[in-house]
């Protein structure tokens, strides 16, 4: 390793005890990187400039002028040249470190809801050079290939608990602010764990779209599935038929509940809620069917178009009290993906309208696979023994012959 001697004067000395420290830093570190290259030079061409020597391997060529940003402003750098065998430095290979690791804090700000304008700034303030918006979105773009490696990944094991929902985001296309659809799969697998199966971006929910996303995650390996949560949208309705045909469907409680209450006078809805709350805390089905009676004897002169969808969708709602009690909490909503879309809606806000699909996928794909880690090093919800437990009683095949009743009335 070659010698390297780094010599201050009076004034560079005096100028760091000044006020303008920054820049005298600067000034300082531009001086030490370039006479670390010249002694890289001298190392690797095996004599000083102008120097007879027998070790000689080499001659320069003259330098050339490179950029680095630094935390303490660009500094530029006399980079030398050789005529025979190309220079090569450490310089630079720590600098191509620092600047990945500068792009991928830069993503990681917008990712975690920070405007791309206020991430220049903050870059501009840290670093002393400015950064575009555009330079922040194509730093965002090196995202793409873990989301892309995310969203493409085997789905091993089985996942007996499944919900699917999605949220809108707007988006600019053709001049137009249009919404598009992001579609979530969200999973409990065999450990007990919570898992984010797979997401992607549709122009619309139709059968089509939810038909799609369903089958490219049962081409990746979901499986075993037991039950299936959602609300009742009927391009889900009709997808799940289609490509889970022997999975039933838990119709989500909460989207139950307050559709039922829509469509109730407001004085009494209140009371309706809190009486259909009852039903579904209850200990058996048996016990469900005599609250729900009550409640649509009670309430059908008031409220009969409420009362009939109580009525038309009262078991699809209680396909959850086939699991044991500890385990219906978790299964009879999809509030736990409602919660999920407030955050992803949150993270959004910043950016307002996405100029594409791409950066849909790209940032709030991101946003899942963060949120997919925290879930996967958090608590199960149940064992591997409970889950065997479970797969060896009835309730699989009780599940069974729900599914072909749903299919049967859904045929009818």
């Amino acid at each position: 390793m070659a010698q390297l001697n780094i010599t201050l004067n009076q004034d560079e000395i005096l100028q760091l005890l000044t006020n303008d420290k920054d820049e005298a830093f600067k000034n300082l570190l531009q001086q030490c990187l370039n006479n670390i290259l010249r002694a890289e030079s001298d190392e690797q061409i095996g004599a000083a400039p102008y120097e007879r020597s027998s070790a000689r391997a080499d001659s320069r060529n003259g330098i050339r002028e490179r950029p680095l940003t630094t935390r303490i402003g660009k500094i530029n750098l006399q980079v030398p040249r050789h005529r025979n065998v190309p220079f090569t430095t450490m310089v630079f290979e720590n600098y191509s470190r620092s600047e990945a690791a500068l792009i991928t804090g830069m993503a990681e700000m917008v990712v975690n809801g920070v405007s791309t304008r206020k991430v220049s700034t903050v870059m501009e303030t840290l670093c002393g050079t400015s950064f575009s918006k555009s330079t922040v979105s194509e730093a965002c773009k090196q995202l793409d290939a873990a989301v892309n490696a995310f969203i493409a990944r085997p789905l091993d094991g089985h996942y007996p608990f499944v919900t699917f929902d999605a949220t809108y985001f707007k988006m600019r296309e053709n001049g137009r602010i249009i919404s598009k659809a992001f579609m979530i799969a969200y999973g409990t697998n065999e450990k007990g764990l919570r898992e984010i199966l797979g997401f992607d971006v549709y122009d619309n929910e139709s059968d089509a779209t939810w038909t799609e996303f369903l089958t490219g995650l049962r081409k990746r390996g979901l499986d075993g599935i037991l039950m299936i949560t959602s609300d009742a949208h009927e391009g889900i309705l009709n997808a799940v038929g289609k490509v889970f045909p022997m999975v039933p469907w838990q119709r989500c409680q909460f989207h139950f509940c307050r559709n039922i209450s829509d469509k109730v006078p407001k004085k009494y809805q209140a009371g309706i809620r809190t009486e259909l709350q009852e039903m579904f805390n209850s200990k058996t089905l048996e016990e469900a069917r005599k609250i729900r009676d009550r409640i649509i004897s009670e309430y059908d002169d008031v409220a009969g178009s409420a009362m009939s969808c109580l009525d038309e969708g009262f078991e699809d709602a209680m396909t959850v009290m086939v699991l044991p009690e500890h385990l219906r909490k978790y299964y009879r909503t999809s509030n736990h993906i409602e919660r999920l879309n407030k955050e992803l809606k949150r993270r959004s806000k910043v950016i307002g309208v996405f100029p594409n699909s791409a950066s849909i996928m790209r940032l709030m794909g991101s946003v899942l696979i963060e949120r997919n880690d925290a879930m996967m090093s958090g608590r199960a919800i149940f064992s591997s023994k409970t889950y065997a437990s479970l797969m060896q009683s009835e309730v699989p095949k009780k599940l069974v012959i729900i599914a072909g009743e749903q299919q049967k009335l859904r045929a009818a």
